[in-house]
């Protein structure tokens, strides 16, 4: 019985993340992105931190009970399926000609490392420690500066006249500071609530994996499964949202820097984090 229950709790816990992603992280993070006037490429990248939140949770909870293991196979896993789910994403919305940009094609290509950077640890077997906290923010800030300045060179040059009347006609008006302000806490309660539901996820797994004996990568595996759901609603709803416009290269450059944000987080910021908490809680 005790089995069935927790069960349940995980197919509960899971659905409340894809309801409270889709239902209100999406919609807040629209509204909030207009209010501010802000450009497809940093809503992308807002969209890839508050989606990298169930990450955060999984793996700072991970690690503070000493499972520290299973934190790079989470962050690998869910890097990997998030790549996944954006070029099915992509791929449905047929928007695959917008990734001949030369800015996307660099944000790509940074992705792919935060890919082999994880899976080269794994299969070599190295100890991921505290002594890589620099390591990681230097290649964090090294791939954000990549990434700024590939948008600077290579995509406002290459856009074209009728996707700049297009962000012309559909700006909203500025100077709407209560509401900015309304969305932003919106956004707090939000992260919040992803952090309980994570939690409470979290000591879920954690109850079955002592229940079953499950090893540490399965376990991390599955974390990265469930944590990339809201990246997978994301990455479907900013480019229906840009389709309705006919704008279809906003909403890839919106999904592209939200699967590049969230993956260079999930890897070397969360990383980062986790091996702090393990640092401090658990050696």
């Amino acid at each position: 019985m005790k089995i069935l229950i927790e069960f349940g709790k995980f197919f509960v816990y899971s659905l409340l993340i894809v309801v409270i992603s889709k239902y209100i992280l999406v919609p807040i993070l629209r509204k909030f992105g207009e209010s501010l006037d802000l450009k497809p490429k940093t809503i992308g990248n807002l969209s890839g931190i508050a989606t990298s939140v169930p990450e955060l949770l999984s793996v700072s909870s991970s690690a503070i009970v000493g499972l520290i293991g299973t934190s790079i196979y989470n962050i690998f896993s869910s890097n990997v399926i998030n790549v996944i789910q954006y070029s099915l994403a992509v791929r449905m919305n047929k928007n695959g000609k917008v990734l001949q940009n030369k800015a996307l094609k660099i944000d790509l290509i940074l992705v792919l490392f935060t890919i082999i950077i994880p899976f080269l640890l794994i299969i070599f077997k190295i100890e991921v420690n505290i002594t890589m906290v620099p390591i990681f923010i230097l290649l964090f800030t090294l791939a954000y500066y990549l990434n700024h300045n590939g948008h600077k060179l290579y995509l406002k040059r290459q856009m074209s006249e009728e996707l700049k009347k297009i962000e012309e006609e559909t700006k909203w008006v500025k100077g709407k500071k209560k509401i900015m302000i309304l969305y932003l806490i919106y956004l707090i309660l939000i992260g919040l609530s992803l952090f309980i539901v994570g939690n409470l996820l979290g000591n879920t797994l954690q109850i079955l994996s002592n229940i079953f004996k499950i090893p540490e990568f399965l376990l991390g595996i599955a974390l990265g499964f469930i944590t990339s759901i809201p990246e997978l609603i994301t990455f479907f709803e900013s480019q229906k949202h840009h389709k309705i416009n006919n704008d279809n290269a906003s909403g890839v450059v919106e999904a592209t820097n939200n699967l590049l944000t969230s993956n260079i987080l999930n890897l070397f910021i969360i990383q980062s984090i986790a091996l702090v908490l393990y640092q401090i809680y658990v050696t």
